[in-house]
């Protein structure tokens, strides 16, 4: 049970993973890959560094895998600070997970901002290669499943940043390439340049909520079909807008108050008109009886297009909410459109 999880006395205990793990679990086919996902992945994006408790962040990995989430995704920049959330996971994977390994896929990036001087940062085969071999030694393992850049680099050339990505793949450091944060053109060069390489772009990983929805407009969901390429999309929750506990004003230690300090996200994301979308929706989440949480959640993976939906959790309880989502009916045309409509209303 989530409570006994919590128990730092069962953290103590040598982990054994749930024999029903797989058993009414969800995975999909990333692209036209031989790679499945689970529906809903685990991020580790702001909820694994310094300011988080490591047992806490142990038994909310322990419990994904026990639920059946086999995706873990981190990036060589994940804590604070940079570099935290790969150790911390590493150091589970070592403890806990070690005997899993191949039913486990693993994901990191580089690309942002890593460490001083020009070589830290971007998209050159420098950076790339050098974070990637740090990153395995932070997480204490001989390859990744996939290696993603981590954005567009205006700067390197693509053929410089995509060899990299080929070259990590050859190596055996990762399993596949992918891409994050790439628009449709950008991923439809990215796509044709790894295959003039000799290596397919197995995803594209990007923003993707109710209240985000620029890769509509920009086609990227069809463009990455057409290339026989998986779509995930994280932050679909908004960063917790979409679950609404800023309806009653900004916890105090949420994400918008943390981004005050130096996070993601600050009180100014939380505005007046993005509140009144999420009421919106939370009638509607409401007449169908499930929580606007499960409503975002399903409303992100309508679509077949998209592999998985990226969560971040900072307890077991939150975790087991969001993986919930995927009980019940999922939403039918008719409750799209009026979800459409309600988002329309100024």
């Amino acid at each position: 049970m989530p409570l006994e999880l919590q128990d730092p006395q069962k953290l103590q205990e040598p982990y054994v993973a749930g024999s029903g793990r797989y058993e009414g679990a969800a995975y999909r086919r990333c692209g036209r890959s031989g790679l499945s996902l689970p529906a809903i992945s685990l991020g580790l994006w702001q909820n694994f560094g310094d300011l988080d408790s490591f047992d806490a962040g142990r038994a909310i990995v322990r419990r994904a895998f026990d639920r059946g989430v086999t995706h873990f995704d981190l990036a060589n920049n994940y804590g604070p600070p940079p570099g935290a959330a790969e150790e911390r996971f590493g150091r589970i994977l070592a403890a806990d997970l070690k005997p899993y390994r191949d039913e486990i896929i693993v994901s990191t990036k580089a690309g942002y901002v890593m460490w001083a001087g020009p070589y830290g940062d971007w998209g050159s085969r420098k950076y790339l290669l050098a974070s990637l071999d740090a990153s395995l030694k932070r997480l204490g393992l001989d390859y990744v499943d996939i290696f993603y850049h981590h954005r567009p680099d205006p700067n390197t050339p693509l053929e410089e940043s995509m060899s990299a990505l080929a070259d990590a793949v050859r190596q055996g450091k990762a399993l596949y390439a992918g891409v994050s944060n790439y628009r449709s053109a950008q991923a439809r060069e990215a796509i044709a340049e790894l295959r003039r390489l000799g290596v397919s772009c197995l995803v594209n990983q990007v923003r993707y909520s109710l209240l985000e929805r620029n890769i509509e407009a920009d086609g990227l969901l069809t463009t990455l079909a057409e290339g026989g390429v998986g779509c995930v999309a994280f932050s679909p929750l908004r960063q917790g807008i979409l679950t609404g506990k800023y309806l009653a004003g900004i916890p105090a230690d949420s994400r918008a108050e943390r981004g005050s300090r130096g996070g993601s996200m600050g009180r100014e994301g939380v505005t007046e008109a993005t509140l009144a979308s999420v009421r919106r929706l939370g009638a509607i989440a409401e007449r169908l009886g499930v929580s606007l949480t499960h409503l975002a959640l399903k409303w992100v993976l309508r679509d077949p297009r998209m592999t998985s939906a990226l969560i971040g959790a900072r307890t077991v309880a939150q975790l087991d909410d969001c993986l919930d989502a995927l009980k019940g009916p999922a939403l039918s045309s008719g409750d799209v459109a009026e979800i459409d409509a309600a988002l329309a209303q100024a």
